[in-house]
This record gives C-alpha cells, sequence and structure tokens, in this order.
C-alpha cells in the first residue's frame, strides 16, 4: 500500500491510472475507521483494479462549535487496517495543501440539503460537498462508495454528481451496526457506559416504525411520536429531529405512499449520533 499526503502527488498517480483505463475505486473517510468503513473499503475493493481509500478530518463541515479538535485520529491505525483490507493508496493529504490559506470557493447544494441535519448544521454540507468535489477531481475515481448512515449526505453528492456532470457512480452501501443495534459511528467513542447503554432507543425506535409500517401504519405522525416516546425515555439522550421524508425530495411526508426515508438525530453526552432506515413502497 503507498501512503500519499500531497494533492500534486495524487493527482500524477490518478492521471497514470486514468492513462492505463484502471477501474479505481474510491471510499473517503475522515478516519478513526471501524467496521463499517471496512465494509466500504471490501465492497470497494471487489469492483475495481485500484482501490483508494482517503483519510482527512475536513474542518469545513465543521461548525466553530462543533468537534472538530476532539474528533478522533489515529492514521497509524487506518493505515494498518486499510493496508489489511487491500487498499492499493491511502490519501492522507494535509489540510493547508487541500484549504490553501486565501481559499475562497466552495460547492453549495441548495435543495436536498437544507432539511434534516441541514438545519442543524447550516454549513455542514457545503463543507461536504466543496472537499468531495476536491476529491473527486484529485483522485478522479471510475466510482466511490457512501455508507446509507449519512443517507441526507449521500443523497446530496447523488444530486451533485448529477447536477455537474460528475462521470462518477456513486454506490450506497448498508448501515453496519454493533450487536444491540447501535449504527457504527467514530463518535461512539465519546460515549459513557450510560450512554452508549441509552443510544439504543434510536435503532429501537426505528425498528418499532418498521413494525407499525408492516402491521398497516401509514400516517407518520404516530410513527414520529413512536420516536420521540423512546427517546424521551432516556435520561442521557435529547432529540435533535425524527422525520419521515420523501426520498427523492427530502420533503416531509403526512402519509406513507411511496418510499421514504425515516432519519433520526440525536445527542447522547457529547456525541450527535445519525441513524436511519429506508420504508420501500413494494415492503407496503
Amino acid at each position: 500500500m503507498r501512503l500519499v499526503r500531497r494533492v500534486k502527488e495524487m493527482q500524477s498517480i490518478s492521471r497514470r491510472l486514468h492513462e492505463e483505463k484502471k477501474r479505481v475505486g474510491f471510499v473517503p473517510t475522515m478516519g478513526s475507521l471501524h467496521d463499517g468503513h471496512l465494509s466500504l473499503i471490501r465492497l470497494a475493493r471487489k469492483m475495481c483494479d485500484t482501490l483508494v481509500v482517503s483519510v482527512f478530518v475536513n474542518p469545513t463541515q465543521f461548525s466553530p462549535s462543533e468537534d472538530f479538535t476532539r474528533y478522533p485520529r489515529d492514521i497509524e491505525r487506518d493505515k494498518k487496517l486499510c493496508e489489511s483490507e487491500g487498499t492499493d493508496i491511502l490519501f492522507a493529504p494535509e489540510t493547508d495543501d487541500m484549504y490553501p490559506e486565501d481559499f475562497s470557493t466552495y460547492v453549495v447544494e441548495e435543495r436536498l440539503s437544507l432539511p434534516l441535519c441541514g438545519r442543524s448544521r447550516p454549513t455542514h454540507f457545503r463543507g461536504v460537498t466543496t472537499v468531495v468535489t476536491k476529491l473527486f477531481n484529485i483522485i478522479r475515481p471510475t466510482f466511490a462508495v457512501f455508507g446509507q448512515k449519512d443517507a441526507q449526505q449521500a443523497f446530496v453528492i447523488e444530486r451533485m454528481v448529477r447536477d455537474l456532470n460528475f462521470d462518477i457512480e456513486i454506490v450506497v452501501a448498508p448501515i453496519v451496526r454493533e450487536k444491540d443495534g447501535l449504527a457504527m459511528s467514530s463518535r461512539n467513542r465519546y460515549l459513557s457506559p450510560k450512554e452508549r447503554e441509552e443510544a439504543t432507543a434510536i435503532f429501537r425506535s426505528l425498528s418499532g416504525v418498521k413494525q407499525m409500517v408492516r402491521k398497516g401504519e401509514r400516517k407518520t405522525s404516530p410513527l414520529i411520536k413512536l420516536i420521540r416516546d423512546e427517546i424521551a425515555r432516556t435520561e442521557t439522550g435529547r432529540l435533535d429531529y425524527a422525520e419521515i421524508v420523501d426520498t427523492r425530495t427530502l420533503s416531509p411526508v403526512e402519509v406513507i405512499e411511496d418510499d421514504v426515508l425515516v432519519a433520526v438525530a440525536a445527542q447522547f453526552g457529547r456525541a450527535r449520533l445519525i441513524d436511519n432506515i429506508i420504508i420501500k413502497k413494494d415492503e407496503l
């Protein structure tokens, strides 16, 4: 595995891979890798000639009050994990190489990025779309793999790729969970033992929603109430949002008639956790 630190070096490698007509798979990460990330890497490895994984804690997607400085970083461990999974190139650029001092250009998606996490984190998706655009331009992948846990992010990236005519396939991989259902996240390590136990209320509420839909419930208000009540029963949890939205527009729906995203964000101690399920029309 080759570790690349500089943008120009990665661009030179990318040009060569493009000239050789290699199928390049790409998995963007912020590091602190866990089994959720590794599932994306394994999926990409099966689909490409050359696999590139990036590790970059992107400052532009954090607000001043968020956890950029304390976000977990362990590049040596990440290197070992990437190498063990057959990664060809680990791209771990320096911040000043990605964002020079006079950086002033951003990429903004103006519809799907506004609801859900966009309300709580108004500058977040501008940072995501900007850094992903930069990474796409540097690496020039054939396809890129994102996780469904960050469902809104995946929808925003798919729209950006469509609207800006990137010749890149976006692959969305399933959520990987702990044995008790908690979605894997680098921020889970912020949780105290009590918070960790109570955070399972998120997945429990989503499972309850799925059961109610299977039993015939189509109105979203009682489904959202179930989520709110489940989080409210915890001592350490504080709900940010619980919404059921159309998967094409991310607009709230009152009655489930088509594919919907059931999305939850909640704060447990220092950790803001997100999770979701997608209910397909053919499941109704």
